[in-house]
């Protein structure tokens, strides 16, 4: 069977405050998190690879069980690309993401190769990447639609109205780039 890759960023699982701060068209926590799981499995298939740019969850060491329980109601085999708010206070992965069944080692940043090109992953958005002057892509979170992108670089954050809370896949993120 034919597996898809997707791409997501910034979900912020359990974030009270992002509703507020990023002006989410939620009415609660648990209202936002239950539509993302929707959203995500509406799309994803089990043997799909979903590429999360960082920033799974929120109130870590507080919300575990919940992080937990989320994390396994996600379809799909799911890589995380390291975001400033998965980390403890001393830097490290937090020990609940560290802990979640990943397909593979979280990373600070990653490569792989979708639609005959090659695409550079990173929760933070970069000027310059490995591959850029061969075609290269560029996918970043971080900003929540910020920060625009530039030549084949773009949010692929939650925010970003093409997005819709939803993971998309290369096709869909590079409409109107190529």
């Amino acid at each position: 069977m034919f597996v898809k890759k997707f791409y997501i960023s910034d979900t912020h699982f359990c974030h009270e405050r992002i509703i507020r701060m990023c002006a989410r068209p939620f009415a609660s926590i648990d209202e936002h998190d239950e539509a993302i799981v929707a959203n995500w499995n509406s799309v994803v298939r089990d043997q799909d690879i979903v590429y999360h740019l960082g920033d799974f969850a929120f109130q870590l060491g507080i919300n575990s069980e919940r992080i937990r329980s989320l994390f396994f109601r996600l379809k799909g085999r799911k890589h995380l690309i390291i975001g400033n708010h998965d980390l403890d206070k001393r830097g490290d992965l937090h020990p609940t993401l560290a802990a979640l069944d990943w397909a593979a080692r979280p990373e600070h940043a990653l490569r792989t190769r979708d639609g005959g090109r090659d695409v550079y992953l990173a929760h933070y958005a970069a000027r310059v990447w490995p591959s850029q002057r061969y075609g290269a892509v560029h996918f970043y979170g971080h900003s929540h639609g910020k920060l625009p992108g530039q030549g084949l670089s773009r949010d692929v954050g939650i925010d970003m109205p093409d997005v819709d809370y939803t993971p998309r896949s290369f096709d869909e993120l590079m409409k109107g780039m190529i």
